[in-house]
């Protein structure tokens, strides 16, 4: 996705994983979760929003917390939750650039004996 100022919630629900109700959900159940609205109310995600819903997300999703949980640990636990995040998402951002690579090494590979 192309780096922007403002993301619409169907660009975001695509990017993390999610039906666009359950951004809504989140909204309402996480006080970190508040991207502005313009005056008709429309959506307009910053690259702040999604960090917070990433969070969120590998809480709820990858980690397996209850909504209270996942509140819990925001509150009380909050710098280690973004440390193991940040952690996390940059190990994935290693695994594809070495992915890319290795795909790229296998186009041009000097063992490939087909013509």
């Amino acid at each position: 996705m192309a780096e922007k100022l403002y993301y619409s919630i169907k660009e975001v629900a695509r990017q993390i994983g999610v039906t666009e109700p359950t951004l809504r959900y989140w909204e309402k159940e996480f006080d970190n979760i508040r991207p502005p609205k313009t005056a008709s109310g429309i959506r307009q995600y910053r690259r702040q929003d999604i960090e917070e819903i990433r969070t969120v997300y590998y809480l709820l999703k990858e980690k397996g917390c209850s909504i209270a949980q996942a509140r819990r640990q925001l509150k009380e636990k909050r710098v280690d939750v973004d440390s193991t995040v940040a952690l996390r998402n940059r190990l994935i951002a290693l695994r594809d650039e070495l992915l890319a690579l290795s795909r790229e090494l296998d186009k041009c590979s000097p063992y490939d004996n087909t013509p």
